[in-house]
């Protein structure tokens, strides 16, 4: 199944205390049990004024409906190519 990350713009996403956090994810976790299994979130990053998030989806329009459910922006999602790492640059 494709993976993809979520670009929330969250203005002060970086300052959110631990109790909004937790209730985010409460939210999207809830959301996400409503939805069945074939979404999956995986890790998200906050900074500043964003949240990137990575999730496993059958397909875009599945995301936009959680986000939608939720009351989540989804400012850009973008399906995941292929992943790379350290590794990646060693010779075979």
């Amino acid at each position: 199944m494709p993976k993809y990350v979520i670009e929330r713009n969250i203005p002060n996403a970086g300052g959110l205390t631990a109790d909004q956090l937790q209730a985010i994810s409460a939210k999207s976790c809830s959301v996400l049990r409503e939805m069945g299994p074939q979404i999956q979130w995986v890790q998200s990053y906050v900074t500043g004024d964003k949240v990137y998030c990575v999730y496993i989806a059958p397909d875009e329009e599945s995301l936009r409906q959680h986000a939608e459910r939720g009351g989540f922006p989804a400012d850009v999602i973008s399906k995941v190519a292929t992943v790379i790492d350290p590794t990646t640059g060693e010779a075979g």
